[in-house]
């Protein structure tokens, strides 16, 4: 994917995380706040976005559980286990 396309499917994630955060004051978003990245920072690397897509989709799959959808757990894992192998390629790069 282009740098492009990971800030528009970032901006898609962090309006449904803005969703779920006005339909219950209990989520946190904790480990994507904790990044200090948002898709309004094009600046950011690429690789920055493409991390931050897959901790926001887990925190995301994560809160879908608590409505009950179905897949969600599965969901989960695997932006997981992308987050992670994203991680160790961003530091490799530096």
């Amino acid at each position: 994917m282009h740098k492009e396309e990971l800030i528009s499917l970032h901006q898609m994630l962090y309006e449904i995380k803005d969703y779920f955060e006005g339909s219950n004051p209990d989520l946190k978003f904790s480990e994507y706040h904790s990044l200090k990245i948002n898709p309004a920072q094009q600046h950011k690397s690429k690789m920055e976005h493409k991390y931050a897509i897959f901790v926001l989709g887990n925190e995301l799959a994560n809160a879908m559980k608590q409505v009950e959808f179905s897949a969600s757990g599965r969901i989960s894992a695997r932006m997981r286990e992308l987050a992670a192998k994203t991680l160790k390629e961003m530091e490799y790069i530096q």
